[in-house]
């Protein structure tokens, strides 16, 4: 049997999910009701959950908003659809009006009818952006400093005269602040040759290497070449820092792609 504290930590995590779950769900569902809103479509009800009702009211547009016991997901219904999954009614569209008939959603254009369907999942992408730019706004992230640990045997770096332990401060007198700035220069480069200005052992001094095609795994189970100097990221946690970053930079990151421990 489960001991209390693994009972109540499971129950946390059930909690927890349920949580974030409702909140996806409810920014999903927002996106439908707010295009379709904008697109003149009634909505009939707004759902967090599906079966027995918990608790209801009806707005001023004669939306009924409700919360149900089955935390599992939510829909939106729209004037003449028989279900929430908008499969039209075709008996309740034959009794409307004319006036009920043109805010039915299945009445509307392609284009609106699309651009109500597409406002769910496009909804939670903006809502996956904010939040992860939330995050690195406030607490930063840990980053690994340009230091070489090891240059790889028969690499561009050993040929350029690179050393483990090499502090590297700029390429192509760009400023490197991270082990990550490297790798996102080095492997945009177009197999040309590079210049680099190196701390060692309190000396600055300057390399020039071209990196060299590397065939690397492309996730697929095949390879890919990409230019690669042939130097291995630190891996110990004294030659990590936390760098906090104002909110466009954040958001710069959430759109970029920040991962590779080795250039």
């Amino acid at each position: 049997m489960l001991s209390t504290a693994s009972m109540g930590t499971v129950l946390l995590t059930v909690v927890a999910f349920l949580f974030v779950l409702t909140v996806v769900v409810f920014i999903h569902e927002l996106g439908h009701f707010l295009v379709a809103r904008w697109c003149g479509v009634k909505v009939s009800t707004f759902s967090i959950g599906f079966g027995k009702e918990i608790a209801s009211f009806t707005d001023k547009h004669g939306t009924v908003w409700r919360l149900a016991w089955l935390p599992l997901g939510g829909y939106v219904k729209f004037m003449g659809d028989e279900n929430g999954a908008s499969v039209p009614d075709a008996d309740a569209i034959a009794k409307m009006s004319d006036a009920e008939r043109e805010t039915s959603f299945h009445a509307k254009p392609l284009w609106q009818r699309a651009a109500v369907v597409a406002a769910g999942p496009i909804a939670n992408f903006i809502l996956a952006i904010a939040l992860l730019t939330g995050i690195f706004w406030a607490l930063g992230e840990r980053v690994v400093l340009p230091r070489i640990e090891k240059v790889m045997e028969n690499s561009a770096a050993e040929a350029a005269g690179f050393k483990a332990g090499d502090l590297i401060l700029t390429v192509n007198e760009k400023p490197i602040n991270t082990f990550n700035d490297l790798l996102r220069i080095t492997s945009g480069s177009s197999h040309e040759t590079m210049t680099f200005t190196v701390e060692r052992a309190g000396k600055i001094i300057a390399l020039t290497a071209m990196p060299r095609m590397t065939d690397v795994p492309d996730g697929f189970g095949g390879t890919i070449k990409v230019p690669r100097l042939g130097l291995q990221a630190p891996q110990l946690p004294n030659e990590w820092k936390q760098q906090n970053f104002g909110p466009f930079e954040a958001m710069s990151i959430v759109k970029g792609i920040r991962t590779g421990t080795s250039g």
